[in-house]
């Protein structure tokens, strides 16, 4: 069973493409449908319910800081910025944020489109550290400060 267990360390929504990412203390999580005010919140659960919400690791921001490649914590456009727990497992797993229920269902892989907004050499410092897209399987309130982890009875946990 794993005891792996993270944090949210900040909460980012934009409800334009194109627009700066604004930090949140807390957002709601709407049920197959996305991250409340958010520009991929859709009207109701469908195809595109699979990413719902992304997530990614601390851990991607010091390693481009390590290579000298510093960006700002939204840089990357991913939903929630985490620490303490690896993403990449759970691809494939449930796991909570706080009360939140979700389900991992794609790596987040670095694209050409942020190539464009921040430096060059981090698409491919990112291969393999772009997050986590995930769907929203039971939605509530997210709060920095909230715990992520595997739950209980997922494949593995």
């Amino acid at each position: 069973m794993s005891t792996q267990a993270g944090r949210i360390e900040a909460i980012y929504i934009t409800p334009v493409s194109e627009q700066p990412m604004v930090a949140l203390d807390s957002v709601n999580a709407i049920t197959g449908c996305g991250l409340e005010g958010d520009r991929y919140c859709i009207d109701e659960p469908g195809e595109k319910s699979f990413e719902n919400l992304t997530l990614i690791e601390q851990a991607a921001y010091d390693h481009l800081a390590a290579i000298d490649l510093e960006l700002p914590a939204n840089a990357l456009r991913r939903n929630l910025l985490t620490s303490g727990i690896e993403l990449n497992p759970l691809l494939g797993k449930e796991f909570t944020i706080g009360d939140v229920r979700c389900l991992g269902t794609e790596l987040a892989e670095p694209c050409n489109y942020i190539q464009g907004r921040t430096l060059p050499g981090v698409l491919k410092a990112m291969v393999g550290r772009g997050g986590l897209r995930c769907q929203i399987l039971e939605g509530g309130l997210i709060s920095v400060g909230d715990r992520v982890e595997e739950a209980l009875g997922s494949p593995d946990a």
